[in-house]
Order: C-alpha cells, then structure tokens, then sequence
C-alpha cells in the first residue's frame, strides 16, 4: 500500500503555498537583512511582514518576536537567558518531569551552574496538579516552564491556571508551545504567559525557523554572541527565506486553525473506532478530555516498541515512539514512565499523529493494517 505518514508530531510537510512564497526569495532576495543598501532593506521588509505575521498570530506584537533555529533554541533561550538575567533574584527554577528534552537538557545545564529545579510530576491523566505547582513555588523562584501540549501523548497543560497563579507571583512563565501551535487558540495575554516558543515545521513550514515571544519587560540575556540582530537578543544573519515561509505558514495557520482541529479530531476518531472495530486489545494514554486533536498515543499490550515499529514501517505506516530505540535496546519514554512508573506501557505505546495530507480514507486503513499487525504479533499470547 501506499505509505501512510502518522508522524506529524515528530515534522510535518510544507504546504505547497509556503513553497511557493518561498522560492522568489530564494531566487532574488540574497540581502543581508542588515545592511542598509536597497538589496538590504529589500530584505529586511521581508523579513518584518513575516515578523508581523508570526506575532499576530499568538497575539503578540512584532517586537516581542524573537527568531530562533527552531523550538530547541527557543526553549534555551527562555531557560537559560531569563535565569542568568535573574540569577541575583534567585537561583529556583519549576518546570515538569515530562518537559520536551529541550526544557529539561537546559534545566539540567542549569542546575550544573548552581541553580536549583523542581520537577513537577504528573498522574496517570498525563497532566500537573496546579495545588504541587503553588507548593512549589518559593520566594527565589524565578522561572515556572510548562508545555502547552505534551508532543508524546498530546495531553493538555492547563496554563491559563497557571498563568493566572503567577499573577501574584514574581517568576516569569515560559510555555513550550509547539506542539499547540496551529490548532489550539494562542493569545498571550488571555494565557499570561512572559515567554512561549513556537517551531514553523510543526505547521507545514520550513525546518530550522521558530520563534521566541518575550513580553515587554522581561529581562533574558543572549546564549549567542555576534552581531545585534533580533534587536541584540540573538546574534546571526537572519534565515530569510525560511522565516518568509514561517510567516506564511503562521498565516495559513491562523486562517485555518478551526478548521484543521476540527479535521484532525476526526482522523484521530476515525482511527480510534477503526481498532476498536478490530477487537484488539489496546489503551489510550492520557486523560481523553485533555488530548489534544492532533496527538493520541497507544498502549499495545502483549508487544514491544521496536517490533512495532518495524513491523509498522514495513507495512507502509510511518509513526513513532517516545522512546529512544537503539539497537537490541529500548530506552522507556520519560513521559510514560512518569505517569505509568514501571508499567509495561512505557514499552508497548506508540504515538500516532495527525495532519496536512491525512484523510478519514488513509487514515481508517492505517488502522486496519495496524490491527492486523497486533493481531499477528499477539497471537497465542492470550
């Protein structure tokens, strides 16, 4: 069959529109954003109406708009610059145990360099209990870090409760929202979030361009050294062809944000009642009311992650794990085992996600060759 890509969550493909905004700059605007000459300024102009198209987007302004390589750099930037401008004020950072590796590496740096973090965890439902946050939280706190949507089980954070906890509260709020971002509504005042990344090739756009937002007033010193772009908080020639294409996708994603959740809940209902019609035994991770509609993931009792994830990809369904596989080996998911400890779900789970290309029709036969693969790696363990 005809291979079926499940793996949105992991990159998405760019949609042909950003394609095409693309390719005249890559063609004719060579200027360095930063020089004054018309091939510079030409630049430069494209580089601010994709700057504008981005902050509207989570309704910021195009000030509060930080270019980055991605959502990575955008969550070091947020960690480790805003703890170094506030490292007189304290040295307490709280995020959680199920944190994107680009949070949680950083915070291990952190930690390397004298400050001190709070991992929140979760329960079963996937999420945080606010009431361990506000006991968490200390006079010397002076970062929370929270993802909006986790991008392995696709479980919602609460963050405007968040937000409005911190209100009376000195730490700065940072939410990694690149898995939310293009599907859930994003406004940073209504979320009271200071800083919040965002990744363009979560959204149909290029790889290698995100974003940084900083609401006015937050203090965060660079991690990069240069030049003065991006008003000197991150030196470097800007990308201008990608961040044209991330302007374009933001764009698109604003235009089409209810449609696109309202799509993807329906794949993922459709795969869902596919296997459930299969009469295979399988779990959902994660609280159902707090899933997010591009992400569910899967526990497969009786299997194993690398089997199925080679049985799946020679079967022309392309997914993923929260696991790291190597050969002979699995390490379990740090997600899963915070939720689930011990249990066998941390090594039979596997993340399906949805998008730009997916219909009820590939989708619903996804399914189907899934079930029949579990079916035959099951068989007689009953």
């Amino acid at each position: 069959m005809k291979p079926i890509y499940l793996d949105h969550a992991a990159t998405s493909p760019m949609h042909p529109d950003v394609i095409q905004a693309m390719i005249p700059v890559m063609e004719s605007t060579f200027g360095n954003p930063s020089s004054v000459h018309a091939f510079g300024r030409e630049a430069r102009h494209i580089v601010d109406v994709a700057r504008e198209k981005v902050a509207a987007s989570i309704g910021a302004n195009d000030k509060q708009i930080i270019y980055t390589s991605g959502g990575t750099e955008a969550d070091n930037m947020a960690l480790i610059g805003v703890a170094n401008a506030r490292s007189e004020q304290g040295k307490h950072i709280i995020t959680t145990a199920i944190e994107h590796h680009a949070t949680l590496h950083a915070a291990n740096y952190l930690e390397s360099q004298g400050f001190e973090v709070t991992y929140l965890p979760v329960d079963e439902s996937g999420a945080i209990k606010l009431a361990d946050l506000q006991a968490a939280l200390r006079p010397d706190t002076v970062l929370v870090s929270v993802m909006m949507i986790n991008n392995e089980t696709g479980i919602m954070q609460p963050i405007q409760a968040i937000g409005d906890l911190l209100q009376t509260h000195p730490a700065y709020f940072h939410t990694d929202a690149v898995q939310a971002y293009g599907t859930e509504e994003i406004d940073v005042d209504t979320l009271g979030v200071d800083l919040l990344s965002v990744s363009a090739h979560k959204i149909n756009g290029p790889k290698g361009i995100g974003a940084l937002y900083v609401r006015d007033g937050v203090p965060i010193k660079p991690i990069t050294f240069g030049g003065e772009q991006e008003r000197k908080r991150r030196a470097g020639t800007e990308n201008v062809a990608s961040i044209v294409g991330f302007g374009k996708a933001a764009e698109l994603a604003m235009q089409k944000r209810t449609e696109r959740k309202a799509a993807y809940q329906l794949l993922q209902d459709t795969f869902i009642s596919e296997l459930k019609l299969s009469g295979i035994d399988f779990f959902i991770n994660g609280e159902s009311g707090q899933r997010s509609a591009g992400i569910v993931n899967i526990s497969f009792p009786g299997t194993n992650v690398e089997s199925l994830l080679m049985n799946f990809d020679l079967s022309g369904v392309t997914v993923s794990s929260g696991s790291a596989c190597t050969a002979g080996s699995v390490d379990p998911s740090h997600v899963l085992k915070t939720m689930y400890g011990e249990d066998d779900r941390v090594t039979n789970s596997i993340r399906f996600s949805f998008g730009y290309g997916n219909t009820a029709e590939s989708v619903a036969e996804a399914a189907q060759t899934v079930a029949a693969i579990i079916k035959r790696l099951t068989k007689g363990k009953e």
